[in-house]
C-alpha cells in the first residue's frame, strides 16, 4: 500500500520527549513562582508590579533566568531526545536490514540481537526462528521439486528408450513392448497421483468427519492381505476403537501407506506386521511395527524425506513411489497430529500415529 511520507519514528519520539520535558520546565518554574509568592518573596509596589525583596524587579530577576532554562530544556531535549531515540530504535534498524535481505531471497542471515531479553529481543529472535523455518522449508521444497523431477523423467525416459528400441526394430515382438509400456505408465501415474495426494493433504483442503482408525486398518489390512500372502507376510491386528476428526479418505491412505510400507520393508520370508488402535484420555494412537534389517536412529530419520526408501533408491515391483512416508508425515500434521518413528532392537521399524481424539458420537 502506498502511502504519503511522514515524520520517522525518532524525529517523533524526539519531539515527545522534548515537548514533555518543556512541559515539566515550565510546571516546575510555575511551582517556584508560587512558593515565592506564598512566602513573601514576591511583592507588589504602588504602581502594581511585581517585584522581589529586597527591591529587585521579578522581571529583570527571575523572569531571564527562567527564560534561559526553558531555552536550555528545550535545546536538552532535542538533542538529548535525538540520540536517545536513536539508541531505543537501533535494534529495529537491525531487524528492517534482515527483513529487506530475507525479501531479496537471502533467508541465511540472523539479527541475533544481544542484550537481556525485552520486547525487542523477544521481536528479534522471534524473526530469526521464522527466518530459520523459512529456510528449511525452502530447501526442503527445492529438493523435493529436484527429486519429483528425477522421478517423473524416469518413466518419461524408460518410455522413450523403448519407443526407440521399437522404431529401430519394427519385427520386434509387440507384445512385450505394450506391456513394459504399460507398466512405466502406471509407474508415472501413480506418481503423478502421489503428488496430487501430497498437494492436497498440505493445504488441508478436506473436511473433518468422525473416523475411526481401527475400522480403517481392517480394511487396509484386507486390501493388502494378497501382498502380504505374496511375500509370506503374516499381518496382527489388535486395538480398541479410536475415534478421531478428519478425512476419512485421507486417513485410509495413512493407514494403507503404513500397512504397504511394514510389507515391502520386511524380512524375505516368514516376517511379521503388528497393528495396534489404542485409545488415550486425549488422543488416538495407530501403531504399525514389522520385522526387518536392523535401522539406525540416523537413517529412520530421514524415512519421512520425499523420495527416500530405506537405504538407498531402488525400484522394485512394490518399491512404490518414494512418498509413501512423506505423505503420512503431511496427512498426520494436516489433522494435528504427531508421527513417531523408532527402530526395533530386533530390526524393522516402529511406527505411531498419534492423532487428538474425538468424543462426538455418531
Amino acid at each position: 500500500m502506498d502511502r504519503r511520507p511522514g515524520l520517522s519514528a525518532r524525529l517523533k519520539l524526539t519531539l515527545s520527549y522534548t515537548g514533555f520535558l518543556m512541559v515539566a520546565g515550565a510546571l516546575l518554574l510555575a511551582a517556584i513562582g508560587v512558593f515565592l509568592l506564598r512566602e513573601g518573596w514576591l511583592q507588589t509596589n504602588e504602581a502594581g508590579s511585581w517585584r522581589a525583596t529586597p527591591g529587585t524587579s521579578f522581571v529583570r530577576g527571575f523572569a531571564p533566568t527562567a527564560a534561559t532554562v526553558m531555552v536550555f530544556l528545550l535545546v536538552f531535549g532535542l538533542l538529548g531526545g535525538w540520540l536517545l531515540a536513536g539508541r531505543m530504535l537501533a535494534p529495529l534498524t537491525r531487524i528492517t536490514d534482515a527483513t529487506r535481505m530475507a525479501t531479496n531471497g537471502s533467508l541465511s542471515h540472523r539479527i541475533r540481537l544481544p542484550g537481556r531479553r525485552d520486547e525487542f529481543r523477544e521481536l528479534a529472535d522471534g524473526f530469526d526462528t521464522m527466518l530459520a523455518r523459512l529456510e528449511a522449508h525452502v530447501a526442503e521444497q527445492r529438493r523435493f521439486a529436484a527429486n519429483a523431477s528425477h522421478e517423473l523423467r524416469t518413466p518419461l525416459a524408460i518410455s522413450k528408450s523403448l519407443l526407440d528400441v521399437a522404431h529401430q526394430d519394427p519385427a520386434r515382438e509387440p507384445g512385450r513392448l505394450v506391456e513394459r509400456l504399460r507398466a512405466v505408465n502406471t509407474r508415472a501415474i501413480d506418481l503423478t497421483e502421489a503428488l496430487l495426494l501430497l498437494s492436497r493433504a498440505e493445504q488441508r483442503s478436506f473436511t473433518g468427519e468422525r473416523v475411526d482408525l481401527s475400522l480403517l486398518a481392517e480394511e487396509a489390512t484386507e486390501t493388502l492381505l494378497p501382498l502380504a500372502e505374496e511375500r509370506d507376510i503374516t499381518i496382527e491386528t489388535s486395538g480398541d476403537i479410536t475415534p478421531t476428526t478428519g478425512s476419512p479418505a485421507l486417513l485410509l491412505q495413512l493407514t494403507t501407506n503404513l500397512l504397504h510400507n511394514a510389507i515391502v520393508h520386511n524380512l524375505p520370508r516368514h516376517g511379521t506386521v503388528w497393528v495396534h488402535t489404542g485409545l488415550h484420555p486425549r488422543s488416538v494412537v495407530l501403531t504399525v511395527e514389522n520385522t526387518g534389517g536392523r535401522l539406525t536412529p540416523e537413517l529412520t530419520s530421514t524415512l519421512t524425506e520425499p523420495f527416500r526408501r530405506g537405504t538407498e533408491r531402488v525400484h522394485t515391483d512394490h518399491a512404490g513411489t518414494g512418498l509413501g512416508l512423506a505423505i503420512v508425515n503431511t496427512i498426520t500434521h494436516a489433522h494435528d497430529g504427531t508421527l513417531t518413528l523408532t527402530p526395533r532392537p530386533a530390526g524393522g521399524l516402529r511406527i505411531t500415529v498419534e492423532l487428538p481424539r474425538s468424543d462426538d458420537r455418531p
